[in-house]
């Protein structure tokens, strides 16, 4: 089977998305792409910025494998504005504002195809209660529905904190019978919270998409795999054999205040480098 090398945007988050950027991740071998959702990066309300991103995910015969659903209400490049969107927020009107936005954000589908939607529970500071679960059931009801309708799948992704670990996403599937509801598994995520390997053994099944980063078991530092502490080897074999493998990895610090594509150039050589030793991993 072969696998699916996908580069999330996130790694060009602190920048406006531009045809060089995504010509420089095509170059990477890459066959697709997972598009990070903030308006400073690309705004998704912009049926001309849609064009546009279709034209060069064409032009660089790639596709649009995700979308990562905004996080905040607006997102300035550098800066957040500090209003973030949570779907388990217990106060109906701000619930409804972030359910809103995913579902501008899923309107992509009508100028480019992709599969995914990856969706973020809880923020890490979130403490789990019934009411937190009451309100995620019912967003994820609401968006789940209308992402269907557009041919795209919700996968709700494990995040730092006590809320949205992999064993409590995949108690809220199994009680909620949300059956078109899928998980994005996060390596990284799962390292800081003691463990990828059996992380992934317990909801292996319900995985539909990835984000594969590396850290040192202290911060969420988005490293390359194989810079942090994590057990790629084990990592891979734990893995569903046909899960797509899906880099979402952070700024590096030469990129800080440029706008060249040549300071992203060390970290794009990784990412060919380490989709090599995934697919070396992987046939051994």
């Amino acid at each position: 089977m072969t696998m699916q090398r996908v580069l999330s945007t996130y790694l060009f988050v602190n920048k406006k998305l531009t045809a060089a950027f995504v010509g420089e991740a095509a170059r990477t071998g890459v066959s697709a792409l997972e598009l990070f959702c903030s308006r400073g990066h690309f705004d998704y309300r912009s049926s001309e910025e849609a064009h546009e991103l279709a034209a060069w995910l064409a032009g660089n015969n790639l596709t649009l494998h995700s979308i990562h659903s905004p996080t905040t209400r607006d997102f300035h490049l550098s800066r957040e504005s500090g209003a973030p969107l949570s779907i388990c927020d217990p106060e109906r009107l701000r619930r409804q504002e972030a359910v809103d936005e995913i579902k501008r954000a899923l309107d992509l589908v009508e100028h480019i195809p992709f599969r995914f939607c990856v969706q973020h529970v809880a923020r890490h500071r979130d403490i789990p209660d019934g009411r937190k679960w009451d309100a995620a059931f019912t967003s994820l009801e609401n968006l789940s529905l209308f992402a269907r309708a557009r041919g795209v799948t919700m996968a709700i992704e494990n995040t730092p904190g006590e809320m949205a670990t992999p064993a409590n996403l995949k108690t809220f599937l199994e009680q909620t019978r949300l059956t078109s509801v899928k998980m994005c598994f996060d390596a990284g995520h799962a390292h800081l919270e003691g463990g990828v390997p059996e992380a992934l053994e317990s909801v292996r099944d319900y995985i539909a998409t990835t984000h594969m980063h590396d850290n040192r078991g202290e911060r969420d530092d988005h490293l390359l795999p194989y810079e942090g502490t994590i057990d790629w080897s084990a990592t891979l074999a734990a893995l569903p054999a046909e899960a797509p493998l899906v880099l979402e990895l952070k700024e590096p610090a030469a990129a800080a205040g440029s706008s060249e594509v040549q300071a992203f150039a060390e970290t794009l050589r990784g990412v060919r480098t380490v989709f090599d030793k995934f697919e070396e991993e992987r046939s051994e």
